[in-house]
């Protein structure tokens, strides 16, 4: 079942995350059932209804978030003034975690010089 070759990672959001957790704690579904009709593992529905029992609704809520945040200002021609901030205000906040971790600004240059030549290679 797994994702495609060269996919991406499936995204559910806590509210459906529930619905499934509903369907299966009500006896109405069983997890494997439920699996097979809307293409999820019934491992994964499974340890959504562990999370649920353990901690409630906020345990079904998404440790990190998918994707690069970066993208939605970098693709937009034009910006409103309070994006612009946020986008300077992510761009910044990047930098100062890369030179927590003892990252220069050239040697970030240089690996990401070394990830494209990788990327032109293939």
């Amino acid at each position: 079942m797994g994702r495609p070759k060269g996919g991406t990672n499936r995204y559910w959001s806590k509210e459906a995350k529930y619905e499934y957790v509903q369907l299966v704690l009500t006896g109405e579904i069983s997890a494997k059932q439920l699996g097979k009709e809307n293409n999820v593992s019934d491992s994964m529905i499974a340890s959504w209804i562990k999370r649920y029992e353990e901690g409630g609704m906020d345990a079904l809520e998404n440790k990190r978030k998918p994707g690069n945040p970066l993208v939605r200002y970098q693709r937009r021609n034009e910006l409103t003034p309070m994006e612009k901030l946020q986008y300077e205000n992510m761009k910044l906040r990047i930098e100062v975690e890369r030179l927590k971790k003892g990252y220069s600004t050239e040697e970030v240059e240089k690996i990401k010089q070394k990830r494209r030549f990788k990327k032109s290679m293939k």
